[in-house]
């Protein structure tokens, strides 16, 4: 199996990884930070072309509040701090998630990475803030069912790619890859849709610890394998001969 063209990745155990040394929270969050601007740049190195992060999901509201500000102020440094290396790159930066309540200062920070790096194209890299798979999915409903009553779509002729069409990821391939770290084996809510036939890779380290070396250990994992998307394994082998 060749390297996935799209990679999503569950950047799990920053608080576990901060507990773990004795330390805040945040100190996990901003070591997680770190990470994720080594696995952007490996990205490139290994031949893919998209990269998917669950950043912040619908349900992490929750959290104590001390905690949502400080996560909050690192997507805004990280934007402010990174997003010129990112545009220099060739990265080209998409944002999905649900962007209404969200402050005026958030939303505009995430247009302007949006808007500063859209002719880029060396690596797409999404960024999922306030996302939650079944939320997207919800308002994917809601969307084509405002078209049937609007008369602009028959209900004859909703399909699988009508729905695809109105999610976040629409024109986004389906990841090949899920990688979720901290040991945890479930998807949590992130690309219910979209991961329906990816492969998936559940690495024991935090996030924080997260490296190239995993990263590629992960895609070793991956080329292991064979993707039959439902097919048995003589038509897979015939498909791609």
């Amino acid at each position: 199996m060749s390297t996935p063209a799209h990679v999503a990745i569950i950047m799990d155990g920053n608080g576990r990884w901060a507990k773990a040394r004795g330390l805040p929270r945040v100190a996990g969050h901003k070591a997680g930070v770190e990470a994720l601007r080594q696995a952007v740049r490996a990205a490139g190195g290994l031949g893919i072309d998209w990269v998917t992060v669950y950043a912040f999901s619908s349900e992490n509201w929750s959290r104590p509040q001390s905690e949502v500000s400080d996560l909050m102020g690192l997507l805004k440094l990280f934007i402010r701090r990174d997003l010129a290396e990112l545009h220099r790159s060739g990265v080209k930066v998409r944002v999905i998630g649900e962007r209404e309540g969200l402050q005026p200062d958030i939303r505009a920070l995430l247009e302007e990475a949006e808007s500063l790096t859209k002719d880029n194209r060396k690596l797409n890299l999404n960024i999922a803030f306030n996302y939650g798979g079944r939320d997207e999915i919800a308002r994917a409903v809601r969307r084509i069912a405002t078209d049937v009553a609007e008369g602009r779509l028959a209900i004859s002729a909703i399909t699988e790619r009508t729905v695809a069409d109105a999610l976040d990821t629409a024109k986004i391939p389906d990841p090949d890859l899920v990688i979720r770290t901290s040991g945890e084996m479930r998807l949590s809510n992130f690309l219910l849709w979209q991961s329906a036939y990816s492969e998936l890779v559940f690495l024991p380290c935090y996030w924080p610890d997260f490296t190239s070396a995993h990263f590629e250990e992960a895609l070793r994992q991956f080329r292991a394998r064979e993707r039959r998307f439902g097919r048995v394994e003589r038509d897979v082998v015939s498909s791609s001969a």
